[in-house]
Formats: structure tokens, sequence, C-alpha cells
């Protein structure tokens, strides 16, 4: 069940130098991020079957194939409403434990950028990023896990230090979530020498040296669609 990229649940919006980040956008960046893992699917999958079920990407495009199905559904009228549908909707849909971690960093960005009863229309680059950081932490909390032990924790913790470091440097958004990916992107990288210490690839031991974290992997395709949507959206 692929799903591509422009699949019109998002319209035109500003993610240029320090503007408002809106609900279309962040529609944008779930639509990069299920076709990125629609294209990666197998690839993801391989990575899962050397130290885990094989179904990673199989799993995660069934989901944002869900996503994207319940955003055009109901259209989000705020950043919030894009995350909180997109986290709910992984918990519900997607199986073995990636469905509640990636689902429930989404919802907790959701949350950290609710603006209760009236619904923000856009957030800043600087807010994003605190989400984000919230999403990593809500992560941690539900995986217990730790930079080190093998996991998505291992990309997405340097993306949310990278991004946070860029925009209180002042970089405008598109350059920080650039850093962000490409941080990601390192970490994922990085997890090839390590023995895993969470989750099924614990059990391996030793034997999960040499292999990628499928987790680590997909984190990092969602984080560079991340900047791809802000450069895209920029651009458009």
């Amino acid at each position: 069940m692929g799903a591509g990229t422009g699949a019109g649940t998002g319209a035109g919006t500003g993610a240029g130098g320090g503007g408002g980040l809106d609900a279309a956008f962040f529609v944008a960046w779930l639509e990069e991020a299920a076709g990125e893992i629609a294209r990666q699917r197998d690839r993801l999958s391989e990575l899962d079957a050397a130290i885990g079920d094989a179904d990673h990407g199989t799993n995660l495009d069934r989901g944002f194939s869900e996503v994207l199905r319940t955003l055009r559904e109901t259209p989000p009228a705020s950043p919030a409403q894009a995350l909180m549908a997109a986290g709910a909707t992984l918990i519900r849909r997607v199986g073995g434990a990636s469905g509640p971690l990636y689902g429930s960093a989404f919802r907790q960005m959701g949350k950290t950028l609710d603006g209760g009863e009236a619904p923000r229309p856009s957030v800043t680059p600087a807010e994003l990023a605190e989400a984000f950081s919230a999403g990593v932490v809500a992560v941690e909390r539900l995986g217990k896990a730790a930079a080190g032990d093998k996991t998505m924790i291992d990309a997405l913790a340097p993306a949310s230090r990278a991004l946070s470091q860029a925009v209180r440097d002042g970089l405008e958004v598109r350059e920080a979530l650039t850093r962000a990916a490409r941080a990601a992107a390192d970490g994922a990288r990085a997890t090839v020498p390590m023995t895993a210490r969470r989750g099924r690839a614990s059990y391996l031991g030793e034997r999960s040296v040499g292999h990628e974290d499928p987790g680590a992997a997909s984190s990092a395709l969602i984080v560079t669609a991340l900047a791809t949507a802000a450069s895209r959206t920029a651009a458009g």
C-alpha cells in the first residue's frame, strides 16, 4: 500500500526565513514522509529482517497511508490538529512498537503546539523546535531508550539538538531543518557498530552489531521529509 507525495491534502504555505508554519506545512511534511517511506519500504524491511521482524517498512507504509487518508477526510485547521491526527492514526494502525512510538511523538508534538479552544493557525520555527524536542522525550519515555541503545533515539535526539541550535543561531527554517536532517542521517548510520540494548534487536546481543537500526533509519527519513517540505513549500 504505497503513498505518494502531492496527495492533495495540503495547500500553499509559508515556510521561508522565520515566518509562521501553518497546518498546510505540516500536512506537506506528512505527505513527504509518506512518500519517502513508500519508496524506502523494502529497504526498511530488509534492515528489520536482520535484527527484527522484517515488517518495519510495510507497517510504516500502511500507517502513513492511513495518516494521509485521515487528513483528506478531515483537513486540519492547525499544526496541532495535523500532528495529533497523525499520531492517533499511527497508534491505531501500525503494528509492533513503531506505531505507539511514532504515534506518541507526533501526538506530543501536537499537544505542545496546541492552542486550546482557539486553534493556532501557525507556529514559529522556535516553537517547532520545542515541540520536536517534546516528541523525542515522549519516545524516550515510552521506549525507555537513550542515545547509544541502537534505536530511533539515535537519529531523533541529534536531529532535535541540531534543530534547536540552528534556531537559536537565527538560521532560517529551511537551513535549520536541513541541519536537523543531516544530524538524523548521521545518527542512523552511527547505529551500525552499536550493540542493541532495547527492543527485539536486544535479544540478539552482539549479533546486532553491523546492522543499521531500522527505527533510526525511518526516523532519518521522516526528518529529511521535514526539511524537504520546508524547501518545497518555500519554493512554491
